[in-house]
């Protein structure tokens, strides 16, 4: 009795974890906790894609915008792409895109054959800049207010509930 007893505890941690893995499945959420939420987005100097012209985050201070961090060799930036670009194609905000740690041409290629949302690319080589932001991996999106002020961050794929929810009434928000 006693040996049953013993080979039943594993049994019994397995089933224990299966079940805390089933109850938080539905509470699984990408919006991460960020320290750099209500502070200014961490300053930058990069080149874009297109036109090799230096930029730096006091080019985007005046209205709000939306930075989304992706690569070509992300496979769910892809999957995100069409939200993107339809938040870009509504007009409500201005979307930039970080191109994170990707070569020129596959960043060139990816975007001609996915389509171009973006406003402006930059262009991060190196990473310091998604390291600066707190960026675990691509894609992320955040949301910088006017004054340059980071007020929401997205980790991992968009959604159309999230830009349903909680990305367009913030947007709206910072619009007014």
């Amino acid at each position: 009795m006693k040996k049953v007893l013993i080979a039943l505890i594993p049994l019994a941690i397995f089933f224990s974890l299966i079940t805390l893995l089933y109850i938080n499945m539905g509470k699984h959420s990408e919006v991460l906790p960020s320290p750099l939420i209500g502070k200014p987005i961490p300053g930058f100097e990069h080149q874009t894609l297109h036109t090799r012209q230096t930029m730096t985050q006091n080019d985007f201070l005046g209205k709000p915008w939306l930075l989304n961090v992706f690569g070509s060799w992300c496979p769910s930036c892809q999957y995100e792409h069409h939200l993107v670009r339809a938040l870009a194609d509504s007009g409500k905000i201005k979307v930039v895109g970080l191109n994170w740690k990707d070569e020129t041409n596959d960043a060139k290629n990816w975007l001609k054959r996915w389509g171009d949302p973006y406003h402006e690319i930059l262009v991060d080589y190196e990473g310091d800049t998604a390291i600066n932001l707190g960026v675990y991996g691509a894609p992320e999106t955040f949301l910088i207010d006017a004054q340059g002020i980071i007020r929401y961050k997205i980790a991992g794929v968009l959604t159309t509930e999230i830009i349903r929810n909680d990305l367009m009434p913030l947007i709206e928000e910072l619009s007014l």
